[in-house]
C-alpha cells in the first residue's frame, strides 16, 4: 500500500439526472493505494460516478476535492480514430513532452507485449479487440494517480487477463474497476464501491467477501424494516432481489454440480472416452443416440497454420463442454467443423441427424439490425413468443433481459453492443435447440444479465457448449473443458476453469519418478487418453476411506457458519468475528468441494484397478 493520503474526496454531493435526483448525499473517498471495484445494477449511477472522479459531470451541491498535482486516467470506450495513426502515436497522443522519457518508452514496450498489439500498427486497421487493447495500454501506460477501468477485460483472452490481475495488484497507484468478471474483481480489489438505490455502500473487504456481506447488509435491513410499516416491504423486495439472487444461484450451482459430479462418476467410462483416439473400422458408422457429435482424427490448416492434428472427441447428450484458448488457437474453428460450415482437411466429423444446433454466434450476424426488436424476436409478427413452449408477451420478455419495453419498438442499430448481446441471447434462448453453442456470449454484458443466464442455463436440459473468458461463468455452467493451446493441441479436464486451472498447476510442478510422487500426480482432473489399471496404494486406499468423514465435517462446519453469519447484528457488534467467519466459509466450501472431487477422483481410480 503506498500510503492512506486522500486522492479525491467527494462529500454530500447532490448529482442530478434529467431533473431527477441521482444520487443525494454521496460522500466517497479514494486513498493511495486503493483497489476498489464499482458494482451496482444497470442505471446506478456507475457510468456518472466514473465522469464525477474525471469532473466531466458536475455535482449540483456538496464539495469535489482532488489533492493538488493528482492525475486521473481512464480506459476509454469509443477511440476516434485518425487515418494512419500508430498504436504508438495514440499512446502518446496527450501525454506532455516532458513526460516522455526512454522510462516511458521502455513502459510503454514493456504494456504493448503482453497485450498482442504491436506499436508500429495503425489503429484504424485494427479489429475491435485490438482497439480495445490498444485503449488498455494507453491507460496503464500513462500510469495516473487514479486509474479508472470500465470493463477492462473485455475481447481478452484469459492469459492477458491473468496478466493484467498481475500488472494491478503491483500499480503503483489508486484504480476504481467496473467489470462483470467476478473472478477478476475477486482477484484485484480490496474494497468494493456499491451503488444501491441512490446510496453508495463500502464494503472493507474486496469483492470475493462482497456477496456474504451485501447479503448480511439486505438481511439486517429486511429485518429492521419488518417492524417499520407494510408500505415498505415491496422497497424490501425490490431491494434484496438482485443480491439473494446471486446468492441463492451460488448454493443452488454448487448442488447442481454435485449431481453432475455424480453423474460423471456413473459414467466413467465415458469420461475416459471423450478424448480417447477412435479407431474406425471399414463400412458404415452406426452412432448411438446417446452421441450426438464425433471427431474422429480430424486435421484442418490453414496455409501453415495447423488447428486441428488428428483430433478425435465424442460428444454425448447432456455434456456441458467450456472451451478456452488465445485467439487464433482453433475454437471458432472447431465450432464451425462442428456445426457444418467448415469441412475437414482429413478426418471425419459425424453428426447425429436428430441433433438441432442454437448458435450464439459474438459477431451477432442473426440480427437484423434495421428492424426492431420486437420484429426480431417475432418475425412472423404477433404480441407473443413462444418461450421453452410457453406463450409469453414480447414487452414481458424482453423485460427478463433487462430492457425498457418502451423501447420494443426502436431499431436494433441504436442499441449499444452490451444490448445486441443480450438482444441476441433473448432470441436463442426463447426456443434452444438440442445443442446450445454460446460463442463468448458474456461480452459486454452487465452482472444482472449474467445472473439471468446463468439461471436459464442451470435448467437447460439439452447439449451445451461455451466459448468464454469468463472464468467464474464457466465454473457456474460447465462440467467439462477443452483447452486449445495452440500448434493443434488441445486438452481435455473435468470440471469448470477452476478445476482445469488447478489441474495446469500440478502438470507444471517438478515431477518425481517416485511411485508416491506419480500417485500425488493422478490428482489432477486431466481426462485421460486412455484407460489407467492401477491397484491403489496403501496410502491412497487409507485417504478414500477417511474422505466421507471429512466431507462430513466439513459439511457441519460449514452449515454452523451459515448459522452464525444469520445473526444480522454481527457486523456491527463485532466486525472481526464477521470477517473472519466468512473468510472460513469461502475456504471451507473450496475445501469441500475439493475433498468431493479427491473421493470421485480415487473411486473412479478404484473402480478402474479391479476392472
Amino acid at each position: 500500500m503506498a500510503g492512506n493520503r486522500v486522492l479525491l474526496s467527494v462529500q454530500d454531493a447532490l448529482v442530478t439526472f434529467g431533473g431527477a435526483p441521482l444520487f443525494e448525499d454521496l460522500t466517497f473517498h479514494i486513498l493511495e493505494g486503493d483497489r476498489t471495484c464499482l458494482v451496482g445494477k444497470n442505471g446506478a449511477g456507475k457510468s456518472t460516478m466514473m465522469n464525477i472522479i474525471r469532473g466531466l459531470k458536475d455535482i449540483d451541491q456538496g464539495e469535489r476535492w482532488v489533492l493538488a498535482g493528482t492525475t486521473i486516467g481512464y480506459l476509454q470506450q469509443d477511440i476516434a480514430l485518425k487515418v494512419g495513426q500508430t498504436v504508438k502515436d495514440f499512446i502518446l497522443e496527450d501525454l506532455r513532452e516532458e513526460n516522455q522519457t526512454d522510462a516511458f518508452t521502455y513502459r510503454m514496450e514493456m504494456v504493448a507485449e503482453p497485450l498482442h498489439i504491436s506499436l508500429d500498427d495503425r489503429m484504424d486497421q485494427l479489429s475491435g479487440g485490438q482497439k480495445r487493447r490498444a485503449a488498455l495500454a494507453r491507460a496503464l501506460v500513462e500510469d495516473p494517480d487514479i486509474l479508472l477501468l470500465d470493463e477492462p477485460t473485455n475481447h481478452l483472452d484469459l492469459d492477458v487477463i491473468i496478466w493484467l490481475e498481475q500488472y494491478l495488484r503491483s500499480y503503483r497507484g489508486a484504480f476504481l474497476c467496473i467489470s462483470h468478471d467476478r473472478k477478476f474483481l475477486a482477484n484485484i480489489s480490496d474494497k468494493v464501491f456499491w451503488l444501491d438505490r441512490g446510496n453508495l455502500r463500502v464494503c472493507p473487504k474486496g469483492y470475493a467477501q462482497f456477496d456474504d456481506w451485501s447479503q448480511m447488509m439486505i438481511e439486517q435491513e429486511e429485518r429492521e424494516l419488518k417492524n417499520r410499516e407494510k408500505l415498505l416491504d415491496v422497497e424490501v423486495d425490490w431491494a434484496s432481489r438482485g443480491v439473494k439472487a446471486r446468492r441463492k444461484r451460488n448454493v443452488r450451482r454448487l448442488a447442481l454440480m454435485k449431481d453432475e459430479r455424480e453423474r460423471l462418476r456413473a459414467d466413467k467410462s465415458a469420461f475416459n472416452r471423450m478424448m480417447a483416439k477412435v479407431e474406425v473400422e471399414g463400412g458404415a458408422y452406426e452412432g448411438s443416440s446417446k452421441i450426438v457429435a464425433e471427431f474422429i482424427k480430424v486435421h484442418k490448416s490453414f496455409e501453415d497454420k495447423k488447428i486441428l492434428d488428428g483430433f478425435s472427441i465424442r460428444i454425448t447428450k447432456g455434456d456441458r463442454i467450456g472451451i478456452l484458448g488465445k485467439n487464433g488457437s482453433g475454437k471458432s474453428t472447431f465450432l464451425k467443423l462442428l456445426i457444418g460450415e467448415l469441412d475437414a482437411d482429413a478426418g471425419k466429423v459425424k453428426r447425429n441427424k436428430e441433433i438441432e444446433f442454437s448458435y450464439f454466434d459474438q459477431n451477432r450476424q442473426d440480427l437484423k439490425l434495421d428492424e426492431s426488436l420486437w420484429t426480431n424476436l417475432v418475425p412472423s409478427g404477433g404480441d407473443y413468443i413462444n418461450v421453452m413452449g410457453k406463450q409469453r408477451h414480447v414487452c414481458g420478455y424482453l423485460k427478463d433481459f433487462l430492457f425498457d419495453p418502451s423501447s420494443a419498438r426502436h431499431s436494433v442499430s441504436t442499441l449499444s453492443g452490451g444490448q445486441k448481446n443480450r438482444l441476441l441471447l433473448a432470441k436463442v434462448l426463447a426456443d434452444p435447440k438440442s445443442f446450445l453453442i454460446l460463442d463468448e456470449p458474456t461480452n459486454d454484458l452487465d452482472m444482472d444479465t449474467l445472473d439471468v443466464l446463468e439461471e436459464i442455463l442451470s435448467v437447460y436440459q439439452g447439449t451445451l457448449i461455451i466459448v468464454s473468458h469468463d472464468r467464474d461463468f464457466l465454473d457456474q455452467t460447465v462440467s467439462k473443458i477443452l483447452a486449445f493451446e495452440g500448434d493443434g493441441e488441445i486438452q481435455g479436464y473435468i470440471g469448470g476453469y477452476s478445476d482445469y486451472l488447478e489441474a495446469r498447476q500440478k502438470q507444471n510442478q517438478p515431477q518425481s519418478t517416485s511411485e508416491e510422487e506419480q500417485n500425488k500426480d493422478n490428482k489432477s482432473a486431466i481426462l485421460p487418453m486412455s484407460s489407467v489399471s492401477k491397484k491403489l496404494s496403501y496410502k491412497l486406499q487409507y485417504e478414500l476411506e477417511n474422505l466421507p468423514k471429512k466431507i462430513a465435517a466439513l459439511e457441519a462446519e460449514i452449515a454452523g457458519l451459515v448459522v452464525v453469519l444469520q445473526d444480522a447484528d454481527l457486523y456491527t457488534r463485532d466486525a472481526d468475528a464477521f470477517f473472519k467467519s466468512t473468510e472460513r466459509l469461502d475456504v471451507a466450501k473450496v475445501e469441500l468441494e475439493e475433498a468431493e472431487m479427491r473421493w470421485l477422483e480415487l473411486e473412479e481410480l478404484r473402480e478402474a484397478s479391479s476392472s
